[in-house]
């Protein structure tokens, strides 16, 4: 076993299936703490936020554990949102090539005495949708600039995607999913893929799992892979800070002890994600809800949005297969990730989605927020989807009613 595989199992041990309390208590500390510069080397403590950063706390992002949201305006600061970037090509472990000057994630914040790497700017165009009973709903497409960019321009060969925070409840059972369940019910569907990613902690590729594009391989580098780019937060996974070469004021202002976040700390940190409870049903025996619940069924969603599996000894129903699919050009953002195409997108779990604003009043649907209700992010899919999603069109209001009861149930 590699020394890093080594310590991290030595710490994390089975975080996700026996965490102890004490760490779910100390990594919930870690995920409301509100990060600031390092001290000076020398001056004890731990190492601390950026240089380079998008936000300064992980509950920054992920509010009330949830999802994030999108800004409605072009004077609005992205929270809970940020922009990944690449070049054409892959890179030497088979995943997207970073750009030179900025690195595969744009940081729009920085510590005094660093520069921030720019702002993206969204804007919206609304597009009405006319339904089979003849209702109109409005769907907005994005569309995405850049300001204030420190380092050049972002030239056209560059990729990008916008992305919203993703909600973390019962995303510790989604872990314990065996890989051969996942493989095999792929095998037998026979639509869909799994996206196989490298492990940093093996040194080897491995099932992806979690992100929008099922690229990253488990909750802990998951987990170290967001501190980093999001805060700017070293850990034993990842340990050297998102500064590029050209970025030369963020190289000058590392200090602090290195990592910021060592393998105890990491697993206590996801020891707390871990633990979160899979988001229980509400009104599930509802007339209007087992209706929908009948028509979901119907129209062929369980085909990506998988109702049940095993996990820990127990049976969830996390409403994903944990796949890849081909959803149109539509929610296209052109960029591939490992094994996952330009058109490709994990099946986002839909356990919780009902409580969604509950969570967090400005959450938003789909990977870069576009859709502002259930009914909208149904009518964005495409491509393997289509079929239910013009099956969803042509419903009468009752019907349509029904399913959405359904899902706000979940």
């Amino acid at each position: 076993m590699r020394p890093l595989a080594f310590l991290l199992a030595l710490a994390l041990g089975s975080v996700a299936s026996a965490a102890d309390p004490d760490a779910v208590d100390r990594g919930r500390v870690l995920f409301t703490q509100v990060w600031v510069p390092a001290a000076p080397h020398g001056a004890g403590g731990f190492g601390g936020l950026g240089p380079v950063f998008n936000d300064t706390s992980c509950i920054g992002c992920h509010v009330g554990t949830g999802r994030g949201g999108a800004p409605e305006g072009l004077d609005q600061h992205m929270r809970g949102m940020l922009v990944r970037l690449s070049l054409p090509g892959r890179d030497e472990q088979g995943g997207p090539l970073p750009v030179p000057a900025y690195g595969d994630q744009l940081n729009d914040h920085a510590i005094p005495g660093a520069a921030a790497e720019g702002r993206a700017v969204i804007s919206w165009r609304e597009m009405p949708v006319k339904l089979g009973d003849g209702t109109i709903i409005s769907l907005r497409m994005p569309s995405l600039g850049f300001a204030d960019l420190a380092y050049g321009t972002l030239g056209p060969e560059v990729l990008t995607s916008v992305r919203i925070a993703q909600p973390l409840a019962g995303t510790g059972l989604l872990e314990n999913i065996p890989e051969a369940d996942i493989l095999a019910n792929a095998k037998s569907e026979g639509r869909g893929h799994a996206n196989l990613v490298w492990n940093p902690v093996v040194g080897e590729i491995s099932l992806g799992r979690f992100g929008w594009k099922a690229n990253q391989p488990t909750l802990a580098v998951q987990i170290a892979a967001a501190a980093l780019g999001d805060m700017g937060l070293t850990s034993v996974i990842f340990p050297d800070k998102n500064c590029r070469p050209v970025q030369s004021s963020c190289l000058a202002a590392l200090r602090g002890p290195q990592p910021d976040l060592d393998a105890r700390r990491l697993a206590d940190l996801t020891a707390y994600v871990a633990a979160m409870e899979a988001p229980a049903r509400r009104n599930e025996t509802d007339a209007k809800v087992t209706r929908g619940e009948a028509m979901f069924g119907a129209l062929g969603c369980p085909g990506c949005h998988k109702t049940e599996w095993r996990a820990d000894g127990q049976t969830i129903h996390p409403y994903t297969d944990l796949l890849l699919h081909d959803m149109g050009p539509g929610l296209a953002d052109g960029r591939p990730d490992f094994r996952a195409g330009p058109s490709e997108w994990r099946t986002a779990p839909l356990w919780g989605i009902g409580q969604a604003l509950d969570l967090n009043p400005q959450a938003a649907f789909l990977h870069d927020g576009r859709a502002r209700s259930l009914i909208e992010a149904v009518l964005w899919h495409g491509g393997e989807a289509q079929a239910a999603r013009d099956g969803v069109a042509a419903l009468p209001a009752t019907d349509r009613e029904a399913l959405l009861a359904f899902l706000d149930s979940l």
